[in-house]
């Protein structure tokens, strides 16, 4: 119960699980993500990895990909109605998310569900059912629903049947238990109320923190670029990982590796460079292993110290003369010529090791150079 409690925010009903653990019954525990966006990062783990223990525990782990509520999106945070997707489109999503799930669950005991399973299966009869067993001022008590309606901001009543969607995943798998962030407490406990009109026994629920991204700012979010991807290559992991902010290390540490707050803060208090270097080797030896790790760590190393990379990737072009900011674009390190020319006022783009800072420079290719973005991405430019 302890292993459970540590890092949770809330436990409905604390007596409720320890109840359930104490019966001796394989416990069903459930997790839902939609795969608009297919790619777990770290902030995804906090969650998986409390997952993990209750698998080590013995109890049947069911990870819901929500390609049925994905159609309609998550409203949760958000002050706008999101941009429908057609099923095949969070089908598509939801192909990679077995492979990342079980970077950290065990792929032999994980079972994957889609709730299309059973949402697409309703009729509009069974809709009305659903919709009668909540009330609109309930749902209106959700703080993005109520932020948007004091704004007079436009609902959907699509979005208004998320809650009661996800809620009812429970009621088809008949759940013991439901782990999520603190964003989903709402939802989750939709599902509480809903298996207890249902005529079963109402889930407990566990919610955990939301992780702050590398900006320090926002929860990591893959669309805010401030995520750490679970699947990304071990010198992007290990990099990525390095910029943790100082102030947030030891959370990271806590929510997602097993280390000890205790150890964690004396860490960060005794040596913080020493302490980002364990973290960001912690990490890249998790989820891929110690030889990609110490590799990613000697690249690190070197990039830091002014060194290029042995090897690195090449682009041929075949212009003699090339804007910088269109090849920036061409290579990736931009997705638009005024991002190319915010990257270069920002003094994070070098050629040959030297900082640019003229935007409007005419690249010549008939010698081959050297492209850096940031401290880790370099790539090789030559004419053909």
């Amino acid at each position: 119960m302890a292993q459970i409690k540590n890092g949770a925010v809330q436990i409905v009903s604390e007596q409720g699980l320890l109840d359930r653990l104490k019966s001796g019954k394989r416990l069903t525990v459930k997790m839902g993500a939609d795969p608009s966006r297919p790619d777990l990062h770290l902030g995804h783990s906090v969650v998986l990895r409390k997952l993990k223990l209750f698998q080590e525990l013995g109890h049947r782990i069911v990870f819901v990909i929500g390609d049925f509520t994905a159609m309609i999106g998550d409203p949760s945070g958000r002050n706008k109605t999101r941009p429908p997707l057609t099923l095949d489109e969070t089908r598509t999503g939801g192909e990679s998310y077995f492979k990342q799930v079980t970077k950290i669950l065990d792929p032999g005991k994980t079972e994957i569900a889609y709730n299309s399973e059973w949402l697409e299966k309703m009729n509009f009869h069974d809709v009305i059912g659903l919709c009668s067993k909540y009330t609109v001022a309930r749902i209106l008590e959700r703080d993005d629903f109520h932020n948007r309606l004091s704004q007079n901001l436009p609902i959907s009543m699509h979005e208004m049947l998320y809650p009661l969607m996800q809620g009812y995943d429970s009621v088809a798998l008949n759940a013991d238990i439901e782990v999520g962030g603190t964003d989903q407490t709402f939802n989750l406990l939709v599902g509480r109320a809903l298996q207890n009109d249902f005529g079963q026994k109402p889930q407990e629920v566990i919610t955990f923190p939301l992780l702050p991204g590398l900006d320090g700012k926002d929860k990591m979010s893959k669309s805010l670029d401030n995520y750490i991807g679970i699947d990304e290559p071990p010198e992007i992991m290990f990099e990525k990982a390095m910029r943790v902010p100082d102030g947030l290390l030891a959370d990271y540490f806590v929510l997602t590796t097993d280390i000890l707050r205790s150890d964690a803060e004396n860490l960060v208090r005794t040596d913080i460079r020493r302490a980002h270097l364990r973290y960001a080797f912690m990490i890249t030896e998790m989820y891929h292993n110690s030889y990609s790790a110490q590799n990613a760590k000697r690249h690190y190393e070197s990039v830091a110290s002014g060194e290029l990379p042995q090897s690195m990737a090449e682009y041929t072009v075949t212009e003699t003369d090339l804007p910088v900011t269109e090849l920036l674009c061409r290579v990736g390190f931009a997705a638009s010529n005024s991002e190319a020319r915010r990257n270069i006022q920002g003094r994070g783009v070098k050629i040959n090791g030297e900082t640019l800072t003229d935007t409007t420079i005419i690249l010549k290719t008939n010698t081959p150079f050297v492209l850096q973005f940031g401290k880790n991405r370099f790539v090789k430019v030559k004419k053909i």
